[in-house]
C-alpha cells in the first residue's frame, strides 16, 4: 500500500462516516420481515456513486411485487484496469429489522457517532463495507491511478433472507464468470486476521403444532399445542445433536449447531389453552453431513411426537443451502487478499471455515472461487450495532491494495 493512497484514504475519514450515517438513515428491510426493500437505498447509492465520479451505475432489478416499486434492485459500477481480469467486491444493501427497540440505547435508524464508532442498524452489517469499497475506488480515481484489473463494485439486495433477489438472481443472469476474483466482505474479526474460504450448510425450518383450543380451566377437553411444541422442540434438539456429533477443526464452532430460535405468538390471554404453536430452528451443519439425513431425523422425530400426542404436526422448510465446495487457499483471490491484509494490517491471516454462512456460498456452488474477509466488531444483528471508524478506513486500504496490486 503506497503512502499516497493510504494518506488520501485517511483524509477522507469524515466523508466515509457521513456516507455511513446516510445509509443507516435509510432502512432497507426485506418484505419478508415487513419492510419495503432496498429501492430507496439503491437510489441514494447510485446518486452518491455518480457524484464521486465513479461512473454510471448499472441496475439489475429482480421483480418482487411486495417491495417498493415492485423491484429488488442490484447495482454494479465498473472501473477499467490494465487487464481484462475482473475483481468484484460484493456488498449487500439490505439490513435485518431492529428487533426489540427497548434494548437499543438510541434510535436504530438515527446514526450516532461516538467514541470512534458509528451506531445504527446496518452500520456493521454491511454498511461499513459498502462505504469502504466505494472510497477505495474513489481514492484511486482521485489520484488518477489505473487499477491492475477491472474493478467491479456490486451492491446487492436480499442477502439477509437468502439472496433470491440478489446474488442468486445475478448469477442466473450471467453477471459473474468462473475466472473472476470475488471478495464478499460479509464476515470477519476485530483484527482482520481471518479469511473465510468454507462454510457450513444452512437449514431453517418451521414446525407447526395443531391441537385444540379450550378454556384453561378445562384442559382435558382440549389438546395443549404449547405443551406438545415445548416437548417436540426439546426432542428435536436432542435427536439432532445425538445423530450428528461430527467435528471439523476447520470451523468454529467445530460441530454442527441446531438452535431453536423464533417462537410465534399464540393466545393473547393467560386462561386459554392454545390450539396452535409455531416455532423455528436455525441449523448450521458441517459440509460432510448430508442435509437429507438431517431432514430425515427431523421428520421421524415429528412423526413420533404426532403419534404420541395426537396433535397434527407440519414441517415447513424456510431455507436450505447445501454447503458449496470450499475455495482453495491457493486461489488467486485468496492470495491477493492475503497479500493485501498482510501489507495493510501487518497480520498473517488464518485461512479457514466458519460456523455460519454467507452469500459467498452461492458463488462457490457455481464454480466461482470467492473469499470472505472484513475487519469488524462481532455485533451484527445485535442491539446497539456499531461500526468502528478505524475498521472502515482499514478496509478501504485493503480494497485499494487489491485494486492496484498484481498477483
Amino acid at each position: 500500500m503506497s503512502k499516497e493512497v493510504a494518506g488520501v484514504l485517511d483524509s477522507m475519514r469524515d466523508d466515509m462516516v457521513q456516507l455511513l450515517c446516510n445509509l443507516i438513515s435509510i432502512p432497507a428491510i426485506s418484505p419478508d420481515s415487513g419492510g419495503r426493500g432496498e429501492a430507496e437505498k439503491a437510489a441514494f447509492l447510485s446518486q452518491q456513486i455518480r457524484a464521486l465520479g465513479l461512473g454510471f451505475p448499472e441496475r439489475f432489478d429482480a421483480s418482487d411485487p411486495r417491495a417498493e416499486g415492485g423491484l429488488r434492485p442490484n447495482i454494479a459500477v465498473r472501473m477499467p484496469g490494465r487487464s481484462a481480469e475482473r475483481l468484484w467486491i460484493v456488498t449487500h444493501m439490505d439490513v435485518v429489522p431492529e428487533g426489540d427497540r427497548s434494548l437499543w440505547e438510541t434510535d436504530p435508524f438515527v446514526p450516532v457517532v461516538r467514541d470512534g464508532k458509528v451506531y445504527g442498524r446496518g452500520s456493521n452489517d454491511n454498511g461499513q463495507e459498502i462505504v469502504a469499497s466505494i472510497f477505495a475506488a474513489y481514492a484511486i480515481k482521485r489520484l488518477n491511478l489505473t487499477p491492475a484489473r477491472e474493478i467491479c463494485l456490486c451492491f446487492v439486495a436480499d442477502e439477509e433472507m437468502g439472496s433470491r433477489y440478489g446474488i442468486q438472481y445475478l448469477l442466473k443472469n450471467g453477471l459473474f464468470a468462473p475466472q473472476d476474483l470475488v471478495v464478499v466482505p460479509d464476515g470477519g474479526t476485530e483484527k482482520g486476521d481471518f479469511i473465510e474460504v468454507a462454510e457450513k450448510s444452512i437449514l431453517w425450518f418451521n414446525v407447526k403444532v395443531f391441537g385444540r383450543q379450550v378454556h384453561a380451566s378445562k384442559p382435558h377437553e382440549g389438546l395443549n399445542a404449547c405443551r406438545v411444541a415445548n416437548e417436540l422442540s426439546v426432542d428435536l434438539d436432542r435427536a439432532l445433536h445425538k445423530a450428528f456429533p461430527d467435528q471439523d477443526k476447520l470451523f468454529e464452532p467445530s460441530i454442527s449447531t441446531f438452535e431453536p430460535t423464533k417462537r410465534e405468538a399464540n393466545v393473547a390471554n393467560v386462561n386459554t389453552v392454545p390450539g396452535k404453536e409455531v416455532f423455528a430452528f436455525d441449523c448450521r451443519i458441517l459440509p460432510g453431513v448430508p442435509l437429507d439425513d438431517v431432514l430425515r431425523v427431523i421428520g421421524e422425530t415429528c412423526r413420533r411426537k404426532a403419534e404420541e400426542s395426537a396433535a397434527l404436526i407440519e414441517l415447513d422448510i424456510l431455507q436450505r443451502n447445501d454447503a458449496a465446495p470450499p475455495t482453495s487457499a491457493d486461489a488467486p483471490v485468496v492470495k491477493l487478499l492475503n497479500k493485501a491484509v498482510s501489507d495493510v494490517l501487518s497480520v498473517n491471516p488464518l485461512i479457514g471455515g466458519i460456523g455460519g454462512g454467507t452469500c459467498a456460498a452461492f458463488f462457490r456452488s457455481q464454480g466461482i472461487p470467492a473469499a470472505v474477509w472484513a475487519q469488524e466488531a462481532d455485533v451484527a444483528h445485535m442491539p446497539n450495532e456499531y461500526a468502528v471508524i478505524e475498521h472502515i478506513v482499514n478496509e478501504a486500504k485493503v480494497f485499494a491494495y487489491m485494486m492496484l496490486s498484481d498477483l
